[in-house]
């Protein structure tokens, strides 16, 4: 219904590589919390780094539907490298593109579109996740440019991104026109980056803090006007949902699909479980959700790019119900698999941790809610 038959043919290229290329060392990726660098180049090689940049500064533009299902596709395979994916496009990628000058566009887009280099996005701080106008990082105005102090935490590809977009206050008044965006490349002076984390799922990924010690960042690295930033990175995190809508699609389609093919073909009492209604029942819900969550997310993702109104209501309902249904299906395919699905003997358990981030990251569920509420209410006089 969504989808036409070019993307189709898109979808089954990147799932053949995925399958090919990224699902015999994904476990392997998994234990020992690193991502493939062979990976990566062969992601650049098919475009996949580029997807949200025009050809003029190095992309490989396509629309969000047809980059939502190469999200989908990756994710469904491997989490870590969905969420690489995501979190380099939506969140790096895409704030330079759309509010960066000329000159900033050409100066950073074409390393981290078709050059091979990841980026990032630092948002969150210790005291500012779901409140992201807590922003404590204070970027100083001093002749030239900036001097910047403070931390970033939980920063998708933070230790593995060459360029990184992100938040500070630039005065201390407490409104949210005190935060700035600026760009800054890895190596910069003053800019270090902390130990990788330990996390449950998406291991492979890589997850940092990142501080700002005295980090001077010229006028010409801020990303916009002084005082947009909030503004700016509102209007990131509605694209950076859907794609975090297509992760979690992704991974609980990974673990159905895993979980179908068992039914049909383990059996208990003489027959395939799937013959059971008990088993049979659980497909029937997991297929049903999966499908309502992939209308959501592709629904989303139409809105976005006919541009007519914003989209954060459909974005924050397309991030909300898919991460939990991905909770629900990939839970359910463990138990179709039982202990073969709380081993690591399919890739089943992985997913399910996989998963959890959707329902953290780029807004947690109750702040999908909080939106969600916020917009729905004001329609109602």
């Amino acid at each position: 219904m969504w989808t036409t038959e070019k993307q189709e043919k898109f979808r089954a290229k990147i799932r053949e590589f995925a399958e090919g290329e990224i699902a015999p060392i994904a476990a392997r990726m998994d234990e020992e919390q690193h991502f493939s660098e062979h990976l990566v180049s062969r992601m650049n090689e098919l475009g996949l780094l580029g997807m949200v940049v025009d050809a003029k500064y190095g992309g490989t533009y396509v629309d969000t539907l047809t980059y939502i299902v190469a999200v989908e596709e990756l994710s469904r395979i491997c989490g870590s490298a969905g969420i690489i994916i995501a979190a380099h496009n939506s969140l790096g990628c895409w704030p330079i593109y759309q509010f960066g000058t000329e000159e900033q566009k050409k100066r950073f887009l074409p390393e981290i579109t078709t050059g091979g280099k990841l980026s990032s996005f630092g948002l969150t701080e210790p005291g500012a996740g779901s409140d992201a106008g807590g922003t404590k990082t204070f970027a100083e105005k001093v002749d030239g440019g900036f001097k910047v102090n403070g931390s970033k935490c939980w920063i998708t590809n933070g230790g593995v991104a060459s360029t990184i977009v992100f938040t500070a206050r630039t005065t201390h008044a407490k409104d949210t026109h005190a935060i700035s965006s600026f760009v800054v490349k890895s190596g910069a002076k003053g800019f270090t980056i902390g130990k990788k984390e330990n996390k449950l799922g998406v291991r492979a990924s890589d997850t940092r803090v990142l501080h700002f010690d005295d980090c001077f960042i010229p006028d010409s690295d801020l990303l916009g006007e002084v005082g947009s930033g909030f503004k700016q990175f509102m209007m990131t995190l509605d694209g950076g949902r859907i794609s975090i809508g297509a992760l979690a699609l992704g991974i609980a389609q990974g673990a159905y699909d895993v979980a179908i093919k068992y039914a049909k073909h383990h059996q208990q009492f003489g027959q395939p479980i799937a013959d059971f209604q008990a088993v049979a029942f659980k497909l029937a819900d997991m297929a049903t959700q999966l499908q309502a969550a992939r209308h959501l997310i592709y629904h989303s993702a139409v809105l976005k790019d006919e541009g007519k109104r914003r989209f954060t209501t459909e974005a924050a309902m397309a991030k909300l119900f898919a991460s939990e249904v991905g909770n629900f299906v990939t839970y359910q395919a463990m138990m179709i698999l039982g202990a073969d699905g709380y081993s690591e003997k399919y890739p089943v358990e992985r997913l399910h941790r996989d998963l959890k981030i959707c329902e953290i990251g780029e807004g947690t569920s109750e702040i999908q809610r909080l939106v969600i509420s916020r917009n729905v209410l004001k329609e109602i006089e």
